[in-house]
C-alpha cells in the first residue's frame, strides 16, 4: 500500500494534495513541503460531557516567578496546566530568562525539568554557573526524542517543564526530521495534551523566520495558551518582552529586560530609560516629551524632529519609531495652517530606539515639528499629549490621569493637552495643564517666545 503525502505551506499552513510553486492562500513562493501521513490529536479526557452549571469552580491559582515583568505580562504569574510559547531571534535571551524563571520557581521545592534539545546537560551546566544558578530541585535533561522526553517528565512529576526548542524535538512515528512543519505541530499538540491532563505548565522555545515570525505554520501558535515575543532595543542592550496572544490576561502588557554579565536584569523605573535630568530644561528647538502609555505602564519619551532646506527635487521625509503615513498626515494638518515643508527635508526619531503607535503622540511630533521649522523650543518642563485631527483639533486621550503622575514624578510642571482632558487633570495636583482645542493654540502656547 502507497502511503498517502500531502504538501503543506511553512507560512499559512494552507493543504495541497500536490506541489505548487506558488502558496494559493498567502502567495509566497516555494514553501510548500512535503508531508507524510500524520499523526491524529487525540482527546483529552474520556469523561462525558457536562453541564456549564455542574462544573465546580475552583480558585485560580498561579506560580510567581517572583520577577514582577515576567508576572505582569503573564497576567499575574504562571497559570498551572499552560502552555506558553516563547519565540525570539538567535542569542536574544530566551534561553537565558527561561532558566533564570525555573531557577526563581524551584525555590519552592518542586522540581522543574529543563529540556535542551541544542545543548549537552555540560554545556547547560556552564550556563547556569555563569548566571549564578544552583538549585537542586531544577533537573537538565538533553534529548530530542519526545517519547523519552514524555517518559522522563511521567518518572519525575514536574510541575513545570522548559522545552528547548520545539524545533528540534521529534516524534519516531512520522518520516520527516525535526523541525519540519508535521513534526512541530504533532509534538507541540502532543505536548499540549500532557500539560491539559497533567495539570503541568510547559514552556516551549521557538525559533522565528527572517521576517521575526515563529517558524513553523500558524496553527502552532492556535495550539498554545500564551505566545510571548522577544524584542531588542537597537542598542542591544535592552529586551522587550511582549504578550501576542494570552487566554489568562491581557495582550497589551510589555516587560523590558537589561541584558547583563550574569543575566537578564528586569526593569522597574522604565520612564528613566529615555530621559534624564537635563530634558526638564530641556532648550533645543525640534524635540518634545510625551508619556506615551503601553499596556498599563507609562513612558516618557522624547520625540524629536529636524526640518531642513532641501538640494532634492522631491524633499526626503524620514521617520524613525513612529508611523511614516501618520508623520506625513499631521504635515499636511500643518501645511494648512502656513507652515511650508514644500522644499525642506523633514526627519522624525523616537529617542532611544523605541517604536510608539498610539495616537496621543501626534501633539507632541506636531509641535516638534513646529518647534523645529520656527526654530523656537518647547518651554521648559512641559509634556504633551493628544490626538490630532485632519481639521487641527485637539483630540482628547485615554489614561490621561496615569500619564500626569509619571510626568510629575519626573519633575514635570506642565502639560499642553486637550481641552476635555482638563477636569481629569485637575485632579492631579503640582502640575499646571495648559487646555487646548486646537493646534493653532497649542503652538502659540507650547511654544517660548523669541
Amino acid at each position: 500500500m502507497v502511503e498517502k503525502s500531502k504538501f503543506v505551506c511553512k507560512v499559512c499552513g494552507y493543504q495541497s494534495p500536490k506541489w505548487v510553486g506558488r502558496c494559493p492562500e498567502c502567495g509566497e513562493w516555494d514553501c510548500l513541503v512535503e508531508e507524510k501521513k500524520g499523526g491524529r490529536i487525540s482527546s483529552l479526557t474520556l469523561s462525558p460531557p457536562q453541564a456549564l452549571s455542574e462544573i465546580p469552580a475552583s480558585k485560580e491559582t498561579r506560580y510567581s516567578s517572583n520577577i514582577g515583568e515576567f508576572d505582569r505580562i503573564l497576567g499575574g504569574g504562571i497559570v498551572p496546566g499552560s502552555v506558553i510559547l516563547v519565540g525570539g531571534e538567535p542569542g536574544i535571551g530566551k534561553s537565558t530568562l527561561l532558566i533564570e524563571v525555573a531557577e526563581r520557581i524551584s525555590r519552592m521545592g518542586f522540581p522543574i525539568l529543563y529540556i535542551s534539545g541544542e545543548e549537552s546537560v555540560q554545556q547547560t551546566r556552564i550556563r547556569a554557573a555563569r548566571l549564578g544558578i544552583k538549585s537542586a530541585s531544577l533537573y537538565i535533561l538533553s534529548e530530542n526524542n519526545l517519547e523519552v522526553v514524555q517518559n522522563q517528565i511521567a518518572k519525575l512529576e514536574p510541575k513545570i517543564v522548559i522545552v528547548d526548542s520545539i524545533q528540534t524535538i521529534y516524534l519516531d512515528s512520522l518520516n520527516s526530521s525535526a523541525g519540519t512543519i508535521s513534526q512541530v505541530r504533532e509534538c507541540t499538540a502532543s505536548l499540549v495534551r500532557m500539560a491539559k491532563k497533567e495539570e503541568i505548565t510547559a514552556f516551549l522555545v521557538g525559533h522565528v523566520t527572517k521576517d521575526g515570525s515563529i517558524a513553523g505554520p500558524r496553527i502552532m501558535e492556535h495550539m498554545v495558551d500564551t505566545v510571548l515575543y522577544f524584542e531588542s532595543s537597537q542598542d542591544f542592550q535592552y529586551r522587550i518582552l511582549r504578550a501576542t496572544k494570552n487566554r489568562f490576561g491581557p495582550t497589551s502588557e510589555i516587560g523590558i529586560f537589561k541584558m547583563g554579565d550574569r543575566g537578564l536584569v528586569e526593569v522597574v523605573d522604565s520612564s528613566t530609560l529615555f530621559i534624564t535630568d537635563s530634558f526638564l530644561r530641556n532648550t533645543t528647538p525640534g524635540t518634545a516629551i510625551v508619556p506615551a502609555v503601553e499596556g498599563s505602564r507609562v513612558f516618557l519619551i522624547e520625540i524629536q524632529t529636524l526640518v531642513d532646506r532641501s538640494n532634492l527635487a522631491i524633499p526626503r521625509r524620514v521617520t524613525q519609531g513612529v508611523d511614516y503615513n501618520r508623520v506625513y498626515l499631521l504635515l499636511a494638518v500643518l501645511g494648512r495652517r502656513g507652515f511650508n515643508f514644500y522644499q525642506k527635508d523633514v526627519y522624525v526619531n523616537v529617542a532611544g530606539g523605541v517604536k510608539v503607535d498610539e495616537p496621543a503622540c501626534d501633539l507632541a511630533i506636531t509641535l516638534s515639528l513646529a518647534s523645529s521649522i520656527k526654530n523656537r523650543p518647547l518651554k521648559s518642563e512641559t509634556v504633551v499629549v493628544g490626538e490630532v485631527g485632519l481639521t487641527g483639533e485637539v483630540r482628547p486621550v485615554g489614561f490621561m490621569e496615569h500619564r500626569l503622575q509619571e510626568a510629575k514624578k519626573l519633575g514635570f510642571k506642565r502639560c499642553i493637552g486637550p481641552f476635555l482632558e482638563k477636569k481629569e487633570a485637575d485632579k492631579e495636583k503640582k502640575i499646571e495643564f495648559i487646555a487646548v482645542r486646537s493646534i493653532e493654540e497649542a503652538i502659540h502656547k507650547g511654544l517660548e517666545e523669541r
